[in-house]
């Protein structure tokens, strides 16, 4: 989809690296039985395609959603929910999971708060409390590097007080590494030329963390699983089956990617981020077979996955140009597929809500 890659570094400053990169780029449109689907150099214009239009060799070398400032839309607010009752004393406290942060650092830390999981000073608080996060925690957002930190401080904290705090990897840590490691190296992209540089910038990818990351961070995002299965919850970042080339177990597939990126293959890690930014498989016809695929591999009774943000899996957000759209409005999780499949990415990019669960869920 990519005829050329870009060539100006980050010392040009973001205004230079954004013109450029929506320059550089040709835009094509993906014809379908439903129509063409066009990838707007506007970040607001379209929707993403539904899950079974990703053309042959889908690579996601144009926006993959749109990237909406917060300060151009209105702030959605929601009523404060209750902190969950107290589990029985089994030894292991509740379980809990975090959306997609994109470098909404102020929103983790009040949507954390107001779970009871940190104090009022930003530290672990829950005792023996599980929580994970789904991945994604960079790109769009103003601070991605800082949550980054506070989950890294939050592991440590939570494992002195006999609980834990884990993460997934998701699409935007494997970008951020290439961005890094691989620059504006061409990768084989499957549809023409392109660089992680390019789409990280095209995909919300901020100047401000990639000056702020370190060879730390790097080596915990490469470190990171893809799949965990807790409490019967299986866990992945994005809503695919694409999990499925890279092992029959959560073992192998963890181990597949960690090997992925330890060979620092530019066109292998390419591959892999590639894969895991497919999107909307469990969300139309044939989705809870989907799931079930994945639920029958690697176990577990549901999903609960991030990636793709419930107001466009509920066809709540198109067009900027509609006069009759509206804000999002997400009060919580979005259970669908025939109850077998979680959704936790609120949207916190397009004033939505940064969503903190604890599971089990009730239908």
């Amino acid at each position: 989809m990519v005829e050329g890659s870009m060539t100006q570094g980050a010392g040009q400053g973001p205004e230079a690296e954004r013109t450029a990169t929506l320059r550089d780029f040709r835009v094509p449109a993906y014809v379908h039985e439903a129509g063409p689907y066009v990838n707007s150099a506007h970040p607001g214009d379209v929707a993403p395609p539904p899950a079974e239009t990703y053309p042959e060799g889908y690579t996601p070398t144009e926006r993959d959603l749109p990237v909406i400032n917060r300060g151009d839309t209105v702030q959605v607010t929601v009523d404060p929910e209750t902190t969950a009752a107290p589990q029985p004393n089994t030894g292991q406290g509740p379980l809990y999971v975090v959306g997609d942060v994109h470098g909404y650092l102020d929103e983790l830390v009040a949507a954390l708060q107001e779970k009871g999981l940190l104090d009022a000073a930003g530290q672990w608080c829950a005792g023996t409390a599980r929580l994970w996060f789904l991945g994604d925690f960079t790109d769009r957002g103003p601070d991605g590097i800082g949550v980054i930190d506070l989950v890294m401080r939050l592991s440590a904290e939570a494992a002195a007080a006999g609980g834990y705090c884990k993460a997934l990897m998701g699409n935007h840590e494997l970008l951020l590494i290439g961005a890094k490691r691989f620059g504006d190296t061409p990768v084989n992209s499957g549809a023409g030329t392109a660089t992680f540089q390019a789409a990280w910038l095209l995909n919300g990818g901020q100047k401000t963390d990639m000056d702020r990351l370190q060879d730390h961070h790097l080596q915990w995002m490469s470190r990171l699983d893809a799949v965990e299965e807790v409490d019967g919850h299986l866990l992945v970042h994005s809503d695919t089956t694409a999990y499925l080339d890279y092992g029959r177990s959560i073992e192998e597939v963890n181990d597949t990617v960690r090997e992925t990126i330890t060979r620092n293959d530019a066109d292998e890690v390419w591959d892999l981020f590639r894969k895991f930014t497919k999107r909307f498989s469990f969300r139309d016809e044939g989705g809870a077979d989907a799931v079930r695929s994945l639920l029958d591999t690697y176990g577990g009774t549901r999903i609960v996955h991030g990636h793709s943000p419930i107001p466009y899996l509920l066809g709540e957000v198109g067009s900027e140009d509609d006069e009759d759209s509206s804000d999002p409005v997400i009060e919580g999780p979005h259970v669908y597929a025939d109850g077998l499949a979680i959704a936790m990415d609120g949207g916190v990019t397009m004033a939505g809500k940064l969503l903190v669960q604890q599971l089990p869920l009730d239908t």
